[in-house]
């Protein structure tokens, strides 16, 4: 099937937001985004990643409509999906969804804990919709500036450890620059991640990831 973009592919070895990246670099055009066509810096470990990409973009693309029956259809039919708020992932305190869970959020304005607040410890309780605004951010994301697929662009202070949660994990990281006039710049992250389910990739966590001034 013909993809909805061109990629042109080429190998090299930069330096992005401060991390050095040995990786195979694709510049996309004609991305179906708000706004019209964007052009976007993708690293990634190999050049098959264009249905993944699409997947990612269709996740963030149901959460800024509040499609949720749509999401709820990619989300892992056993497993489920966990939202964490944070690049350390904590199954004891994140907020665990089913399938059947995500396809009611639409609907649901009751307030959750979604896990706890960095620093402070306090329990983020918010509303399904709140917590979209406030750590998701979907339609900023769909147009981050770049986007790593297995790879993470930036880290932070935290723990990134989705790999050994999730050890079987492919996921598309949604990168937006922010202040790099200093070591300490403001940058946002969202990854979205799957794992393989009877030969589809079905969605299982979406993490943020963030550092702001």
């Amino acid at each position: 099937m013909k993809k909805p973009f061109k990629t042109f592919l080429m190998i090299c070895s930069g330096v992005i937001a401060g991390a050095v990246i040995v990786s195979a670099v694709y510049v996309l055009t004609g991305f179906p985004l708000s706004g019209g066509a964007k052009t976007k810096s993708v690293y990634a470990e190999d050049a098959e990643n264009a249905d993944i990409i699409m997947l990612a973009f269709s996740v963030l693309g149901h959460i800024r409509d509040g499609d949720f029956d749509a999401l709820s259809a990619i989300v892992h039919p056993e497993f489920g999906v966990v939202f964490s708020p944070y690049a350390t992932i904590k199954l004891a305190t994140d907020r665990h969804l089913s399938a059947g869970q995500v396809a009611a959020l639409g609907t649901d304005s009751s307030q959750y804990v979604w896990g706890v607040y960095n620093g402070s410890g306090e329990p983020i309780k918010l509303t399904p919709a709140e917590y979209f605004e406030e750590f998701i951010s979907a339609e900023d994301h769909m147009n981050a500036a770049i986007i790593g697929v297995n790879m993470v662009v930036r880290t932070g202070h935290a723990l990134d450890n989705k790999s050994d949660v999730f050890p079987n994990m492919k996921f598309v990281d949604f990168h937006i620059p922010g202040d790099d006039s200093n070591e300490e710049g403001s940058w946002r992250s969202l990854r979205i991640g799957f794992e393989e389910y009877n030969g589809q990739l079905k969605l299982v966590t979406i993490v943020s990831s963030k550092r702001m001034m």
